[in-house]
């Protein structure tokens, strides 16, 4: 087993509404999309944002394409308008997502880096 950054496996794509963050992360076949299922939780990313994330966290599956989205409540500290944070769009929280860690099988490693 291996310690990856989820940037190594996955894609992401987020955005922003009011004062909530959506994060849709993206596995390149059905094995790692079965180790988000199991791995990345909703309390996971929850934990991974802490300090910024101050309210409820969501995960939806989306198995047809192979994705998990994860709508993030109280994340803006009130939304683009209203907060004082520099970088406070949807946008960045996908890149920091890209830094959660997760552990996965080896053999699993090898066949993505074919």
């Amino acid at each position: 087993m291996a310690i990856v950054k989820l940037k190594d496996i996955a894609q992401t794509r987020s955005g922003d509404k009011g004062n909530m963050v959506n994060i849709g992360v993206f596995a390149p076949n059905p094995a790692i999309y079965q180790i988000f299922i199991e791995k990345l939780s909703a309390a996971r990313v929850k934990e991974h944002f802490i300090g910024l994330v101050e309210g409820e966290v969501a995960r939806y599956e989306l198995p047809n394409i192979l994705a998990l989205n994860f709508v993030c409540k109280e994340a803006l500290e009130g939304g683009g308008s209203a907060s004082l944070r520099l970088d406070n769009l949807g946008k960045c929280f996908g890149a920091n997502m890209m830094r959660l860690e997760l552990e996965v099988d080896d053999s699993l490693l090898a066949e993505l880096r074919k």
